[in-house]
């Protein structure tokens, strides 16, 4: 009979970018501006519309919900690919690996059932628009970013399950910048071909119908636009919408391309390229591509900078006047 836990590892080296040793640093000073910048612009989106009265419409809630999001993603690989970087090859516990992985995929799906999401949401908005507040009400929105957190919830567990049982007896060297399902299969010493075929099927799952959903929702989207009147306001729909796409279509091919194929046929150092695109780019695409483009929530950005300096400058003039 197999004794149980049978695996030695109880810690992981992450290699990282180590074959580009001449650019560690140049790639710290990039992801550490990158990481800033993502953090501050979704903090800026979740503040805005927290406080704006004008934007508690249900666009507005998912945007708020993918700012939030987008933070809690980029925590979870960011802030170790930069301790990578600047130790040349860190070590992680087993269970810290782990605990990575799992609120890695957690995130991730969250993420793709939210911009599915906010398809269908701008799909209703542009294609009916007179029935719209009924069908995407504050309530029906809201038990949809639910539904999208708590089917995150749900798919993180298995994968993460699954690669916690395999046997890992050496060696532990993990090619990769984070704890990511295919290179910690290639380091196990037992059968992965069921956990294989399980996030396999999960991956189909999960990418592929969220895209296919966004992508028909988008479809519908721009046969809607086609049909509006020049000078209408056209052009500038479809150009948002255009954004919104190839953002999308960024985070749901580079994602499919890890996880949707029957084998590891790319190498380790075009999978870590492919893996910056979803893991460091898209979330900081996202708030400038959602939010920036949207001409009413600059005119709550201002609004807001605007109140903010008038406290300032009473708080100023309040103290030299005291003075």
């Amino acid at each position: 009979m197999k004794p149980l836990n049978v695996s030695s590892v109880t810690e992981f080296q992450l290699l990282g970018f180590q074959n580009l040793l001449e650019w560690q640093t140049l790639l710290f000073a990039i992801f550490l501006f990158i990481y800033f910048l993502t953090v501050t612009g979704n903090v800026v989106i979740i503040t805005v519309v927290s406080q704006d009265q004008r934007l508690r419409l249900p666009m507005y809630i998912f945007l708020k919900h993918l700012s939030f999001l987008e933070i809690c993603y980029t925590f979870t690989i960011v802030p170790l690919l930069l301790a990578n970087l600047f130790s040349h090859g860190h070590v992680i516990s087993f269970s810290t690996c782990m605990t990575q992985l799992y609120f890695f995929v957690f995130f991730g799906a969250t993420e793709c059932f939210l911009l599915a999401m906010m398809a269908y949401d701008r799909y209703l908005a542009i294609y009916s628009p007179l029935h719209y507040s009924s069908l995407m009400s504050p309530e029906i929105c809201t038990k949809l970013v639910a539904i999208s957190w708590l089917t995150g919830v749900g798919t993180g567990l298995l994968p993460s399950l699954m690669i916690s049982k395999l046997d890992f007896c050496g060696p532990n060297q993990i090619n990769h910048f984070f704890c990511d399902l295919p290179p910690l299969m290639q380091l196990s010493c037992s059968s992965v071909y069921i956990t294989r075929m399980v996030i396999f099927i999960l991956s189909i799952a999960v990418l592929c119908i969220c895209f296919f959903l966004t992508l028909v929702s988008y479809v519908f989207i721009v046969s809607t636009i086609l049909r509006i009147p020049l000078g209408s306001g056209r052009m500038k729909t479809f150009s948002t919408c255009g954004s919104h796409l190839a953002v999308v279509t960024i985070y749901y091919g580079t994602m499919i391309s890890m996880y949707v194929r029957p084998n590891d046929h790319l190498s380790p150092e075009i999978n870590k390229i492919i893996s910056v695109f979803y893991t460091v780019v898209t979330p900081l695409l996202n708030p400038i591509i959602y939010s920036l483009r949207n001409q009413e929530f600059k005119e709550a950005v201002r609004k807001l900078m605007r109140k903010k300096c008038d406290i300032y400058g009473r708080k100023v003039k309040g103290s030299f006047f005291i003075r």
